[in-house]
């Protein structure tokens, strides 16, 4: 059974710094592509960025491009999500997603494409 855990969620005043994790366990951890994504109240849930299996190829919504960077940790089964100069716009609640394929760009933000997903972290951001 997968199973993915987040922490690091928390209450943060604009423009400061948050770094989620999400622990895997179940599957070969190298062979999952690994995503975030959040929902907001009363909104849809959307991507935020995605890692492929080796690491090296990552992809971003627009809207966090150049203030969070994913990572993963294979050794680790570990994939984080370091949130730099956060906004309110970006309060949801944010979860992690694997995906048994090896997903690059837009593929990659492709909801139905993740087969298992974490229950998410609270991420609020004051004004």
């Amino acid at each position: 059974q997968v199973q993915l855990v987040e922490s690091g969620g928390g209450l943060v005043q604009a423009g400061g710094s948050l770094n989620l994790s999400c622990a895997v366990s179940g599957r070969t951890f190298n062979r999952l592509s690994m995503g975030w994504f959040r929902q907001a109240p009363g909104k849809e849930r959307e991507f935020v960025a995605a890692v492929a299996w080796s690491g090296f190829g990552t992809y971003y919504a627009d809207s966090v491009k150049g203030r969070f960077t994913i990572s993963r940790d294979n050794g680790n089964n570990t994939v984080y999500l370091l949130m730099n100069s956060l906004k309110p716009d970006d309060t949801a609640v944010y979860c992690c997603a694997a995906a048994t394929g090896n997903y690059y760009g837009v593929r990659a933000a492709q909801r139905g494409r993740y087969d298992y997903w974490g229950q998410g972290t609270q991420v609020t951001v004051s004004s």
